[in-house]
């Protein structure tokens, strides 16, 4: 069977249903991956939830200390810890009833995300959700990230 995380079609339809993004570690540093990958992210209709203990606001948005504070529904939690940090972080993910567990680029936790599936969550590994997004439905107008695509055109 194909992951989700390999499989285009499947990157895509995720994009398309989930528009309210939980992210878990995300930084109030402009320079920080976490932070220009959620801004792109809003700037392109995308609801961003904060989710750091360290920040009253991030991006204009209200920042809750867990996934567990957020007043209304998620639809994906985008994680920007380490993978030893992600266990309690999908069970958390399945106790809101978010549809998917996003593990960004360079993180991998198979216990966490078998958690997840099992659950019935949708789960992405080792990606980052704004590579992903420019590359699947443009917006490759930034430089700088290594994204593995050899070509410029996009995957139909």
């Amino acid at each position: 069977m194909t992951r989700p995380d390999e499989d285009i079609a499947s990157l895509r339809r995720i994009l398309k249903a989930n528009h309210t993004i939980a992210v878990v570690g995300l930084s109030a540093e402009w320079h920080r991956p976490s932070f220009f990958a959620a801004k792109y992210m809003q700037g392109h209709g995308y609801r961003i939830i904060p989710v750091n203990p360290r920040y009253p606001e991030i991006l204009g948005e209200r920042c809750f200390a867990r996934l567990e504070d957020i007043p209304e529904p998620v639809d994906m939690v985008d994680c920007f810890r380490r993978a030893a940090d992600l266990l309690p972080i999908a069970r958390s993910a399945v106790a809101i009833g978010a549809r998917c567990l996003w593990q960004q680029l360079g993180v991998k936790n198979l216990e966490a995300d078998q958690l997840a599936r099992d659950a019935g969550l949708t789960t992405v590994m080792d990606r980052c959700v704004k590579i992903e997004h420019a590359r699947l439905f443009g917006g490759l107008h930034w430089v700088g990230v290594n994204t593995g695509v050899i070509s410029a055109k996009r995957p139909i």
